[in-house]
């Protein structure tokens, strides 16, 4: 049977004018989350324009003729502003061929590729979105807790952790559902996250989990709860972005994560470092027993 290479497929639908912008998710640290579609487009791109979280792996994917243009943000180092960004699409867009925005993520997960892509609409360029495995569900999934489970969680919000209205009734509201939270560059801010959720009404026992490198071969998973959630982001030393997830499904993750390791077939990509990690799972277990 013959083996069908789909990054060799042909990409037809950017043909034409004007020029058309692919905005494209890379997924979630790892080249194997990239999806299929991404990873065609990338590979047939004349122009490349990505960000600092795209990993290394998927950049090889481009043609030896790909045009490449590292526009990366990250915290505290200098690096493209916006307005930049969205010159540079547009030129490119206007010297024909196929462009690529390449994201990390998904690119209208806390990525501005809506705004991008009105910017683009503003100049007569079309473009389209092509999603990503956002870091939510990356993260989530190599470390094994569920961002939803029957009798514990029913949602999941995301929240940015950089910019938050800080009133009661904002965490209040986080609180209401039973949901999971979720933040994305929260690690810095861990300390006033979890004032704000205490104040919020939420348990000290809370449980949470910091997820560095996610799906990345250098992953680590920091076990903490709301009560040492603060104390234990200072702890944590690692160069990459940090995920926090909270609620009761990080337990339910810990009790996953106890049974299969009795059964010899632990994740090898787990790096799990955390004073409390014993404890942690002892409840977890009770907690998951409790649910069947």
């Amino acid at each position: 049977m013959k083996t069908t290479n789909v990054i060799e497929l042909g990409l037809n639908q950017f043909a034409g004018t004007p020029s058309k912008v692919a905005i494209v998710g890379a997924g979630c640290g790892n080249v194997e989350l990239l999806t299929l579609k991404a990873a065609r487009y990338i590979s047939n791109a004349d122009v490349i324009i990505y960000d600092s979280l795209v990993c290394e792996d998927i950049l090889t994917l481009a043609s030896n003729r790909c045009v490449m243009h590292f526009v990366g943000k990250r915290c505290g180092q200098p690096s493209a502003k916006q307005d930049e960004i969205n010159a540079l699409l547009v030129n490119s867009a206007k010297k024909g061929g196929d462009v690529v925005r390449l994201k990390g993520g998904d690119p209208n997960v806390f990525g501005r590729g809506c705004e991008e892509a009105i910017y683009l609409a503003e100049h007569g360029i079309k473009s389209e979105f092509v999603p990503g495995v956002t870091a939510a569900l990356g993260c989530a999934a190599s470390a094994g807790i569920p961002l939803t489970h029957r009798g514990v969680a029913r949602s999941v919000t995301i929240v940015t952790g950089r910019v938050f209205d800080n009133t009661g009734h904002s965490w209040r509201s986080l609180l209401m559902a039973e949901t999971t939270l979720v933040f994305y560059m929260g690690k810095e801010q861990s300390e006033s996250i979890a004032q704000g959720l205490l104040d919020g009404g939420a348990s000290v026992e809370l449980p949470m989990a910091f997820i560095s490198n996610g799906a990345r071969e250098n992953q680590q998973v920091t076990y903490a709860s709301l009560g040492t959630m603060g104390e234990i982001a200072r702890r944590i030393q690692a160069d990459g972005p940090t995920l926090m997830i909270v609620g009761e499904v990080v337990n339910v993750g810990l009790a996953l994560s106890e049974l299969i390791e009795g059964i010899g077939e632990a994740n090898s990509l787990i790096t799990t470092t955390t004073v409390e990690t014993l404890s942690f799972k002892a409840n977890a277990l009770s907690f998951a027993k409790s649910l069947f």
